[in-house]
């Protein structure tokens, strides 16, 4: 199989793998050369991989999708990061990408209290031009 982690900006990864383990939004799964074509929405984890040699590689990943078609697997995701060291990427998911979904619940709470501030403004506006 050939693995490739997309990025926005960049191609992470494009390497033969012979097996493929991630994680969904409902579990843990692996996948095989030989299993089904496969799609599945992750959440920040490990993503594992094997190489021909036998050796098993890690990329911290951040929310994407998955999609196995053929013999191809692409992830894309906003954040990954490659390393040899299970546990500094372990840390990497909860530091960096845990503290982007906190980041992205603010924006998100800031935005709405800018609407609901201009929806407010127009109701204002409206009673003024009424009465």
């Amino acid at each position: 199989m050939r693995l490739k982690v997309l990025l926005p900006a960049e191609v992470l990864l494009d390497v033969a793998v012979t097996k493929v383990t991630a994680e969904a939004t409902n579990g843990q799964f692996c996948l095989l050369p030989r299993h089904v074509d496969f799609v599945a929405a992750l959440v920040p984890g490990i993503l594992y991989y094997t190489s021909p040699e036998a050796t098993e590689h890690f990329v911290a990943v951040d929310e994407g999708v998955l999609v196995k078609c053929a013999d191809e697997v692409l992830v894309s995701t906003l954040n990954a990061i490659p390393g040899t060291q299970l546990a500094q990427l372990q840390s990497a998911v909860a530091e960096t990408f845990h503290a982007l979904d906190d980041d992205e619940r603010r924006a998100r709470t800031a935005l709405a209290r800018l609407e609901a501030g201009t929806m407010k403004r127009f109701l204002d506006l409206e009673r003024q031009i009424r009465g």
